[in-house]
């Protein structure tokens, strides 16, 4: 028996029992059920146990709190319960019992962005990098940038744009891979719809606003003519379209006979998918993305920007332990495509050094209690790197 064993007991009852579980994992510092019964689980016994430090429920899941030895605490729970862990991917579809529709739809948008965010963090960087050395007037009296008295580094402010304008010209690509992904369908379809909205042979959508109506090239079907616009950096068309062509997907395969299968389920999908998508929900999608982005623009830089700052501020580390916060990466998507930079990002950024440095007060005050530096450390960590979950730890 383990060192947890006699607690993962307790922990089995107070959960309640065996037949109450219906899926079970654990991640860095919590463990993870999705009940059958969420209210039998006595809430106020668990978290008075002594090896826990807390829990909640998020999209779903039951979470207990352990921290930095919840993998052994999570083996001996195994052990006592018999019960078989399973992976995140398995804990994520069996705690959509336990969800609403508005849940489920903020975690599917949770699981379609969060693969597209390291490119959009090395993206970022990458933007801002180029601002340094190409916007900054700091050389002859204020006159010329880094670029201006060298090729070099010219050169690399070129060179580095091929990294820039693939991340968030071409991102409806990348919406469109990760939403057919996520949905189980064909993800090459998904790449190729993507494509299809940033294509060389529309118009880039940040040509749109400086072209005349006149010149802006049309197809022509001789009874009515569609704009061919190109939809780069923009999210809500690229989601509009990509689900389209999953439940188009769907939908074929599933009245398709399966000899006939692999021509007519992708052809009959994309094609119109591809339709659909310049002829309505590109030009809607595009509307609505605009009227979010106008909308938070205005709090962000309006008479009530204080206002604002402050109720974001607020409001979003608890939106956090929700996973309510990563709706806030569409929004800051549009207002790059818009307003060709966001400020969401770093209001973010300096809630989470904020929680960082409480952590490190804390750190500081508790320094002779080593159970408790054991959670304040790694989280005081966390949060400066920008995961600030751990935070709930200390």
């Amino acid at each position: 028996m383990g060192k947890y064993a006699e607690d993962a007991k307790e922990l089995l009852r107070y959960v309640g029992g065996k037949e109450n579980i219906a899926a079970v994992s654990h991640c860095m510092t919590r463990m993870r059920f999705v009940l059958n019964d969420p209210g039998k689980a006595g809430i106020k016994t668990i978290e008075a146990m002594k090896v826990v430090k807390g829990s909640f429920t998020q999209t779903g899941q039951f979470q207990v709190i352990i921290g930095n030895t919840v993998a052994d605490f999570y083996n001996d729970f195994i052990a006592v319960s018999g019960i078989e862990g399973v992976s995140k991917e398995a804990m994520k579809q069996a705690a959509k019992q336990n969800q609403n529709v508005a849940q489920r739809m903020i975690t599917a948008l949770a699981e379609i962005f969060a693969p597209l965010i390291p490119a959009i963090i090395t993206g970022g960087l990458i933007l801002g990098f180029r601002n340094c050395i190409d916007s900054l007037y700091l050389f002859e009296n204020g006159t010329k940038t880094l670029c201006d008295i060298s090729q070099f580094w010219a050169g690399i402010d070129s060179f580095l744009w091929l990294i820039g304008e693939a991340v968030f010209h071409m991102l409806p690509v990348g919406i469109c891979w990760s939403v057919t992904k996520k949905m189980g369908t064909t993800q090459m379809l998904g790449i190729v719809l993507g494509l299809t909205l940033v294509s060389g042979q529309l118009l880039n959508a940040y040509a749109v606003a400086g072209t005349a109506a006149a010149e802006i090239p049309v197809w022509d079907f001789g009874y009515f003519r569609v704009n061919m616009i190109g939809y780069q950096a923009q999210v809500i068309p690229a989601v509009l379209a990509a689900f389209t062509l999953v439940y188009l997907e769907r939908f074929f395969r599933k009245i398709t006979p399966q000899v006939v299968s692999m021509i007519v389920v992708p052809f009959c999908s994309l094609v119109l998918a591809v339709i659909a998508s310049h002829f309505v929900l590109g030009p809607v999608g595009w509307k609505i993305g605009s009227a979010i982005s106008s909308v938070v623009y205005a709090g962000i830089t309006g008479s009530f920007k204080i206002l604002f700052g402050a109720v974001f501020g607020f409001v979003y580390a608890p939106l956090v332990i929700t996973g309510l916060h990563h709706m806030s990466n569409a929004i800051d998507l549009q207002l790059i495509a818009d307003y060709g930079g966001t400020m969401l990002w770093p209001m973010i950024a300096l809630s989470n050094i904020a929680q960082g440095s409480a952590v490190l007060a804390m750190a500081a005050l508790q320094r002779k209690d080593p159970e408790a530096q054991e959670v304040n450390v790694p989280a005081c960590v966390s949060c400066y790197l920008g995961v600030t979950e751990p935070l709930f730890l200390a």
